[in-house]
């Protein structure tokens, strides 16, 4: 899998929102015509969509940024701007999406899955949206939204029937080109393997997806040996498959391996103890070391041959009970096979500043604020009206603030003049 790309940063940014605009009928025996400007466009927005089709996440290595349209500007004559167009970006299924500080946004598990990493701004309101019994002629309009922006971290888990385990040169990747078209890099020296492989199998009327993962090193749980990076991809595997290295150079017996790559299973994901697995003696033709695997584990060899009918049919039973039990449970469960993630809608923070204002952030408050001229006394009524409805005057008078205090909102600065106590 060349060019095979498992962690990324995006950065995305949605459209910014049309402006409105501020517009009146001028017509031929229309003296007194009313306002008439458009609405701005709403800007697009930017998706993340897990698709089949797409391998890694090698797209964003070289070219991180992603950007939707803007909205149009609105004009006269009530012509609204149109709308900015989305952007839909592919990423492999199993992809998780983070914040900066690691916080879980949205785990893409199946195609068709959805994220909304950056939603567009909306779009201003014209003058004609102003329009009441008290402002009979507003000479005001909103600004369009800036588009929301933000730099996330990716990170690709496999999704595959069946993971191979086992410690460096053990023969994972000997095996899976022997019973796959995948063609891994093989040598006789540890980590030849340094990117997941994946090789499609078909048995009989079977057909499994196997990942050739890195080889563990003792010590991986706690992220020795780029561990983290490489035991990620076991965590979505139905079935695993436990190779121990019956010639390995290093004469550590069996039993040692099987009790050490348990181990550090366990302690990455403890979860992962429970999944069915097999265990298997591998490279059967030049073993040199004894290992009683018992009635139920096999010995194989992938370059004899031996051993590998067994050990294909036994998995194709374990995948195929993995995932009629995952059909069941989605039934009862009621899962839709079309899953959108939404962040949360937010509200709006009031916090002290270095220099002792007062800091309103959040959409709500910077939306009250944004119109096209706020020296206009029309505009700064409908701000204020806007603000004390929204609560922000009480949550200033709650954080302390007192008449006179300076308020910052959205780039504008207000002076504060006090609230209702109801």
């Amino acid at each position: 899998m060349a060019g095979f790309v498992d962690e990324a940063q995006a950065h995305v940014k949605g459209g910014d929102g049309g402006a409105g605009s501020v517009s009146f009928r001028r017509e031929a025996h229309v003296p007194r015509g009313g306002p008439d400007g458009g609405d701005g466009g709403k800007g697009g927005d930017v998706w993340f969509v897990a698709d089949a089709n797409v391998a890694s996440l090698l797209a964003f290595r070289d070219h991180p940024h992603r950007r939707a349209g803007n909205g149009g500007h609105g004009q006269g004559q009530k012509r609204h701007g149109a709308a900015g167009s989305d952007l839909i970006v592919k990423v492999p299924e199993g992809t998780t999406v983070k914040d900066r500080d690691g916080k879980l946004l949205a785990d893409l598990v199946r195609s068709g899955h959805r994220f909304l990493a950056a939603e567009g701004g909306r779009g201003g309101r014209g003058n004609a949206s102003f329009l009441s019994n008290r402002r009979r002629a507003p000479s005001f309009a909103e600004q369009g939204e800036v588009g929301e922006e933000q730099w996330l971290n990716l990170e690709l888990k496999l999704m595959a029937d069946v993971a191979l385990v086992g410690f460096p040169n053990a023969g994972k990747s000997t095996l899976i080109s022997r019973i796959s078209a995948a063609r891994p890099r093989i040598a006789d020296y540890p980590f030849t393997t340094l990117v997941p492989h994946l090789g499609v199998v078909r048995f009989d009327e079977h057909e499994l997806v196997v990942a050739d993962i890195p080889g563990l090193v003792e010590g991986a749980s706690e992220g020795r040996g780029l561990g983290h990076r490489f035991l990620r991809h076991v965590e979505r595997a139905r079935v695993l498959l436990v190779l121990l290295d019956l010639a390995s150079a290093e004469e550590r017996p069996p039993a040692e391996q099987e009790r050490v790559l348990l181990q550090e299973l366990g302690r990455y994901r403890p979860e992962l103890l429970e999944r069915p697995r097999l265990v298997v003696g591998a490279k059967a033709d030049a073993a040199t070391m004894d290992w009683d695997g018992g009635e139920d584990r096999l010995r194989i060899s992938a370059v004899t041959g031996e051993g590998l009918r067994p050990l294909l049919g036994r998995l194709a039973q374990l995948v195929a009970a993995e995932r009629a039990a995952a059909e069941a449970a989605a039934m009862v469960e009621g899962h839709d096979a079309f899953v959108v993630h939404r962040p949360a809608a937010e509200g709006f923070v009031v916090e002290r500043g270095p220099d002792n204002a007062f800091v309103v952030t959040g959409r709500p408050a910077a939306r009250a604020v944004a119109v096209s001229d706020i020296t206009n006394a029309d505009a700064l009524a409908y701000v204020q009206d806007r603000l004390k409805r929204l609560g922000v005057d009480r949550a200033l008078a709650r954080a302390g603030a007192r008449q006179g205090d300076v308020v910052n909102i959205g780039g504008f600065t207000f002076e504060y003049e006090g609230a209702d106590a109801s």
